[in-house]
């Protein structure tokens, strides 16, 4: 028989969740601001969906669903989408959340300041029906308005008028760049650029926290070798991205469990389309050879995706013909193929354009920002190289990247996109195929002013068509014309690849978002 007492010690702990814990996790790159628009960048954005909440969210299968967002409808025959708010909300201030804070979000996220203006491309006017419902109209119909908006993050009106934030300032930083008050499952407690940001969970949260966690910091280490040991120590519970070539030895370690998956991000190259003359390398000053679709199609021909996909990725990696992947919707089936690698051919196209002999130019490349990103750019040098091309390397941490692609700072560029919410192929055509207008809020990320006037006649159709045969022939048809003029060499489709200690419980998702609510440890 039971005692009593031994009774009600056994009842008090089948009703209590798991025991709550700390915990560490580690990653390449530091967030670089926790303004939640005006950097958009999966750094920035997968850690702040853990402190702030948009109208809606991406789910743990990437579904989308309501968040301070109860549910939404159309407006009338297309004319835009009506949200009914999550009421009984509060920020982590205690401020109460309404409309006019999702108002305000709207204005400050789609300003000419916001890395994030792009996603508000189709929205003509923004109206406060009541405290709990507002409606978005839109250009035409949108049908993937609502999941494009998924990491659109709600501020506080009040609070960020009072701390001078009203605007996003990615240049020089304000309030909102190291403070934070969201309505998220965590709240932050410390931050250390470059160093820790620890959170705490938020414990007026209106959703129900799946989590167990007391406290949780995140520290940045940007060698590899140095996170591997943290996590066979245990000094973090969980570490990504794992180096390729320690998986194997970490999945035979005692304690620690390798988790793997295929990201939704195409890595490719950009190029300097609009400039006038080289910045960097042997020949700095002269006319610009990627002004010529013949250099750029050299370039892609130049580059051995195969083995760097053998050598540097070992095989986890995937060849890319696009900006998206086969596994995301609007991804072009028609237009699969990309460049053949062929140095003569290459070569041959190089002196068509009048470089028998080759250039010289510059090659910014992160080395902090994606996993094995300076590798591959030491790789591509390499290859590039071969066909009388030279590139001077210049390899920095992302905090130092952005802004020199911003600035315009480089020749030819490395990047990696992800398609945001709509995990589809607009997305990338608004950020980066379109022709940069801040007006239209089209092209953020279109650092070398690719242009295309066909492709921007037919985006806006892209974005309303709703039948789908007829929306896939548009796409298929701009993305025949990116790749015949070589806007970009897309490189391949990167690998995830997380460790853990074996006591954790967490959720991969491919868009590479750590989401902390939920995370169990045991």
């Amino acid at each position: 028989m039971l005692h009593r007492t031994s009774a009600l010690v056994l009842t008090a702990v089948l009703a209590t969740p798991a025991m709550a814990e700390e915990f560490q996790w580690a990653g390449r790159t530091d967030p670089q601001t926790m303004d939640p628009h005006a950097v958009s960048s999966a750094p920035v954005l997968g850690f702040l969906n853990n402190v702030y909440d948009g109208l809606v969210r991406m789910s743990k299968d990437m579904k989308v669903e309501p968040s301070l967002a109860e549910s939404w409808e159309p407006i009338g025959d297309g004319e835009g989408w009506r949200f009914t708010l999550r009421q009984g909300v509060t920020f982590h201030d205690g401020a109460a959340f309404d409309a006019d804070d999702v108002l305000f979000s709207y204005e400050r996220a789609s300003d000419e300041s916001a890395d994030v203006r792009s996603w508000f491309s189709p929205v003509t006017e923004v109206k406060v029906v009541d405290d709990f419902t507002i409606e978005f109209y839109t250009n035409a119909p949108n049908p993937l308005f609502p999941a494009s908006i998924a990491n659109w993050m709600i501020m506080d009106r009040g609070w960020t008028e009072a701390n001078n934030a009203a605007r996003p300032d990615k240049e020089n930083g304000n309030f909102a760049t190291l403070n934070v008050n969201g309505t998220g499952a965590f709240k932050l407690e410390d931050r250390q650029p470059g160093l820790t940001t620890t959170l705490v969970p938020n414990e007026n949260w209106w959703d129900e926290a799946e989590h167990n966690i007391t406290r949780a910091t995140f520290t940045p280490i940007q060698n590899p070798a140095t996170a591997v040991a943290a996590l066979l120590s245990g000094d973090v519970d969980f570490v990504e991205p794992v180096p390729i070539q320690d998986a194997a030895r970490l999945e035979a370690s005692d304690g620690v469990n390798i988790i793997r998956g295929i990201e939704t991000r195409t890595i490719m190259l950009g190029f300097a389309h609009e400039a006038d003359t080289l910045k960097y390398g042997a020949n700095a000053g002269d006319p610009n050879p990627f002004k010529d679709v013949r250099v750029r199609e050299a370039v892609a021909k130049a580059i051995n995706v195969d083995a760097i996909l053998q050598t540097i990725w070992r095989g986890s990696a995937e060849a890319a013909s696009q900006l998206v992947t086969p596994a995301l919707s609007g991804y072009s089936a028609a237009n699969a193929a990309r460049p053949s690698y062929d140095p003569d051919a290459a070569k041959a196209l190089l002196a068509d354009a009048g470089y028998p002999d080759g250039f010289g130019f510059g090659l910014k490349c992160p080395n902090d920002r994606y996993p094995n990103d300076e590798s591959v750019c030491q790789a591509i040098t390499g290859m590039l190289a071969q066909v009388g091309i030279s590139a001077e390397l210049d390899a920095m941490p992302v905090s130092n990247y952005w802004p020199e692609l911003r600035a315009d700072n480089f020749d030819m560029y490395l990047l990696g996109w992800s398609p945001g919410g709509s995990l589809d192929h607009e997305h990338p055509l608004r950020f980066l195929a379109s022709t940069p207008n801040e007006e239209k809020r089209l092209g953020s990320w279109n650092f070398g002013g690719y242009s295309n006037a066909r492709l921007d006649e037919l985006l806006p159709s892209i974005l309303s068509e709703i039948d789908p045969a007829a929306r896939q022939a548009m796409i298929d048809e701009v993305t025949a014309l990116y790749q015949s003029e070589h806007a970009y060499v897309p490189l391949y489709t990167q690998p995830l690849v997380w460790g853990t200690r074996d006591n954790i419980e967490l959720t991969q998702r491919p868009d590479n978002f750590f989401i902390l609510r939920w995370v169990t440890v045991n």
